[in-house]
Parts: C-alpha cells; sequence; structure tokens
C-alpha cells in the first residue's frame, strides 16, 4: 500500500491538478498510479508533465527512451517503473524480451542504442560525473550533443520517478517486474 495517498480517481485529485489527469486519460486510456500520486503536488505533476512532454518530442526515439528508463529503474531498483516500463517497452516500444533484458542489464542489442544505454548508466551510477572517454564513445556511436543532452534529461527524469515511486511505495498498476538488484 501506497505511504503517500494516491487519489482514487481524477475527481479526487486536487482540483488543480484534474484537468492535467483528463490529459493523461486522454492521451493513455488510463491514469496510471504513478500520475495520481503526482497529482497531489499540481506543481510537480506540471512539471513532469512538462518535461516528459518536452522529451517525447527530442531527438531520441521512443525505443531509447524506454531502453534508457528500464536501465535506470533497475539501477535504482524501482519495481514500480521496471513494470511500467516493461510493459510500455513490450506494447509499445515493440521491444523483444532479449532486448528489454539487455537494457535493464545496462546495455542493448542495438549498437547504436547499446552507446546510449551504456551512457545514461554511467551518468546514473556516477551521478552525472562521466568522463571524457564515456562523452566520447556515445558521440562516436552517431549521437549529436542534442541528443546527448536529452539522454541525461531522461536519466534525470526517470530517477524523479524511480525516486517518488520508491518513496511512496506506489502501488503498482502494471504487471509486476521486480529488480534483480539496487545498484
Amino acid at each position: 500500500m501506497s505511504r503517500i495517498p494516491t487519489p482514487a480517481t481524477i475527481d479526487a485529485a486536487p482540483a488543480a491538478s484534474q484537468p492535467m489527469l483528463e490529459a493523461v486519460k486522454k492521451q493513455l486510456g488510463v491514469v496510471p498510479n504513478l500520475f495520481r500520486l503526482v497529482s497531489n503536488s499540481p506543481a510537480a505533476l506540471e512539471g513532469y508533465l512538462g518535461l516528459s512532454g518536452a522529451l517525447a518530442k527530442g531527438a531520441l526515439p521512443a525505443q531509447t527512451r524506454e531502453r534508457i528508463a528500464l536501465a535506470v529503474a533497475e539501477i535504482n531498483g524501482c519495481n514500480y517503473c521496471l513494470s511500467a516500463h516493461n510493459y510500455l517497452a513490450k506494447n509499445l516500444a515493440k521491444l523483444d524480451d532479449a532486448e528489454i533484458a539487455a537494457n535493464r542489464g545496462g546495455a542493448s542489442n542495438d549498437p547504436k542504442a547499446d552507446a546510449a544505454v551504456r551512457f545514461a548508466v554511467k551518468v546514473a551510477r556516477e551521478r552525472g560525473h562521466a568522463s571524457e572517454d564515456d562523452l566520447r564513445a556515445v558521440k562516436l556511436a552517431g549521437y549529436s550533443d542534442a541528443q546527448v543532452i536529452e539522454i541525461v534529461l531522461h536519466v534525470a527524469l526517470n530517477t524523479w520517478t524511480n525516486y517518488i515511486n520508491e518513496v511512496a511505495k506506489t502501488d503498482i498498476d502494471f504487471p509486476v517486474a521486480a529488480a534483480r538488484k539496487a545498484a
């Protein structure tokens, strides 16, 4: 059970959060627990949706964004995010089980995506202290400066959702996937 109350419905959320939750429902067809939990703070929900929406329009493909989310959730030991991103990786990004397993292990079976995932893992584990070699490797794989910046922001955004879900112990509303271990 969540340690921070999760509004059971859109109508039970703070009034300022309700239009944003309605937009989530329109886009996804449902309102996952994470969004309803974060709706306790309309400012936090607005910030989360704003950054998520902006990054969705960025230069990284959806598959790479999901790969990064899986790697970061595994590092942080967040079962909610692993469950959500396993589901999204399979059903929206169309990644296969072998790729999802590689992503959770901090890699990818796709050579270019592998560079992005490995860089994201380095950023997450080293708290942003990536080396010259780390940056050179991701750029040599074909990632632009803009994409490198987006990789870092995806690490930050996913770390934020991992942390809020771990603090709250958000009830998992996706098929459950458990972290192997937190780094």
